[in-house]
């Protein structure tokens, strides 16, 4: 038996609801949700840019893939991650939405100076930027979600948050195509004091510099709602230290959805970020071909999965399913799987497409739910940090070394960079049936823990 983790009282004062005050008005919550729909839209898409332009930054900067794959991973995600966890301590102890307008002002500006780097480790060091500044956004946002709609209400709150997801994650590419057309043109412009300019990097300030509106439309216009949920005793600061306890303690509940989300985002961010160079060196498809067409495809798979997946929970819910958010992930898994797996197999870039959409429709089916599930099972005051440490692993492992595991292959495998293709399907192979593995293991963990907390409530 694993002892019950120090800090969390678990007697009759502690169960009832710290806050008193009633919800937010729906018109309130929902606004707050459209607001940080498009703070997630700019993170989305000051953190992928990257992806689009992966070509001339090589042939500009004279890359190898694997330093490639430093910048489209470690580069953001390590700090990112490095960032997140004491982020999160002021996220849990303070107003969110300023720690937010924080992160999106350092972001924004972070990315625009992507657009005047002159080599890799100047390139590297504006990414950086963007990593930390964007380790506020996650924690910062469910937690502000989680406070703003009742639980059974909360997978369709986080859907609609994460359209500002998909539409950051599609932008890039329809941006970008239009963007990368409408500067193929422009010569390089020398600037004294900063050197050369290339139309790549017209593109990062384009699209790094819009995201201040958003702090300035955060800050006045959004209200912070009151916490609620399971309180720590006595006071709204908790320590690290106890967090990692209460996860250690419960590591049951949690430890399959780490490593659930370790294992499917470290070959998710691998076809994600390398995405448009698989096109290009496979079928031989120009930038804007594979923008236009990749963006599209994720502007319409991305929301009808996710109101497949908020179907699905509800109609579980209904049911008086306790495992619904995780049952959803399932579904979604099995989705995906083969559709990973079979894409860079694909004879025709139409196929690839094709089995691409199913991929993100099924991202779209499971991410509320998966989400849901995380701040279902851990108390308020926890729930940044928490987030923090799941945003860790997923940007680290998944994002940090994703793309990174994914040149070194190419590199040191296969040494072709038309294998690129070969990289991603072992990565696939491997990681997709692990990570449904791991959901299943954590369902009826989860399923005890809802009913604890819940009779905790209750008592």
């Amino acid at each position: 038996m694993v002892a019950e983790p120090t800090g969390v009282d678990e007697g009759a004062d502690s169960s009832v609801e710290a806050a008193t005050e009633s919800w937010p008005t729906s018109s309130m919550a929902w606004y707050t949700v459209v607001v940080l729909a498009l703070s997630a839209m700019f993170a989305n898409l000051d953190q992928s840019i990257v992806s689009l332009l992966v070509e001339p930054i090589k042939r500009d900067l004279r890359l190898s893939d694997t330093r490639m794959g430093m910048l489209l991973g470690p580069a953001f995600a390590l700090f990112f991650a490095l960032f997140g966890i004491p982020v999160a301590r002021y996220v849990d102890r303070h107003a969110r939405k300023a720690v937010l307008g924080i992160g999106l002002t350092v972001w924004s500006l972070a990315t625009a100076c992507c657009g005047i780097a002159q080599g890799f480790w100047s390139l590297c060091l504006c990414r950086i930027g963007v990593g930390a500044g964007e380790s506020v956004n996650q924690p910062a946002t469910f937690s502000l979600i989680a406070d703003s709609f009742p639980k059974e209400r909360l997978p369709r709150a986080i859907a609609a948050m994460q359209l500002g997801v998909t539409a950051g994650g599609a932008i890039p590419f329809l941006l970008g195509a239009f963007l990368v057309s409408l500067f193929a043109h422009v010569r390089p412009i020398a600037i004294p004091g900063l050197g050369v300019i290339r139309s790549w990097q017209l593109v990062f300030i384009a699209v790094g510099l819009p995201g201040l509106a958003v702090v300035l439309l955060l800050t006045l216009t959004v209200r912070e709602p009151a916490r609620r949920g399971l309180q720590v005793v006595g006071q709204l600061k908790v320590s690290l230290r106890s967090v990692l306890g209460y996860l250690i303690a419960h590591w049951k509940v949690f430890a399959p959805m780490f490593l659930a989300l370790a294992f499917s985002s470290l070959g998710g961010f691998a076809q994600q970020q390398w995405l448009v160079a698989f096109f290009q060196r496979t079928y031989g498809w120009d930038v804007p071909r594979i923008g236009n067409t990749i963006g599209l495809v994720q502007l319409v798979a991305v929301p009808v999965g996710l109101a497949i997946g908020v179907w699905l929970a509800e109609s579980f819910d209904r049911r008086r399913r306790t495992d619904a958010p995780l049952l959803v992930v399932i579904i979604a898994g099995l989705i995906r799987m083969p559709a990973s797996i079979a894409m860079p197999l694909m004879p025709t870039a139409s196929l690839a497409v094709l089995c691409q959409t199913l991929s993100l429709c099924s991202i779209g089916i499971g991410g509320a739910s998966q989400n849901a599930a995380l701040q279902i099972v851990t108390p308020n005051q926890m729930r940044g940090q928490v987030t923090a440490l799941y945003l860790f692993t997923y940007n680290v492992i998944g994002f940090g070394l994703g793309p990174l595991f994914a040149g070194l292959i190419t590199d040191h495998v296969f040494h072709q960079e038309s294998d690129l293709r070969y990289s991603l399907l072992t990565m696939a192979a491997i990681l997709s049936p692990l990570a449904l593995a791991m959901v299943w293991l954590g369902v009826r963990p989860y399923v005890r823990e809802v009913r604890r907390m819940s009779g905790m409530a209750a008592g």
